[in-house]
């Protein structure tokens, strides 16, 4: 593939993650670029949006605890 075609799908894929960033402050998921880059390819990659929401969800709230525990408090 020549390199202005290369330029312009990572051009275009720049552009989509800053409309989706953008989207995800508004939505105020606390996703950066980065994570939320990893999780669009998940879901072009055939993982269920829903499942990985769950997955997404379930490790802040399993964080949390942790952080909770480190800081010598438990959440519940």
């Amino acid at each position: 593939m020549p390199a202005a075609a290369d330029d312009s799908k990572r051009k275009a894929a720049r552009e989509t993650i800053d409309i989706l960033h953008d989207i995800s402050i508004l939505l105020n998921t606390h996703l950066d670029r980065q994570p939320l880059s990893y999780c669009v390819s998940l879901i072009e990659n055939g993982v269920n949006p829903e499942a990985l929401a769950k997955v997404v969800m379930e490790l802040r709230a399993q964080n949390e605890r942790y952080e909770a525990e480190r800081a010598g408090t438990v959440a519940r």
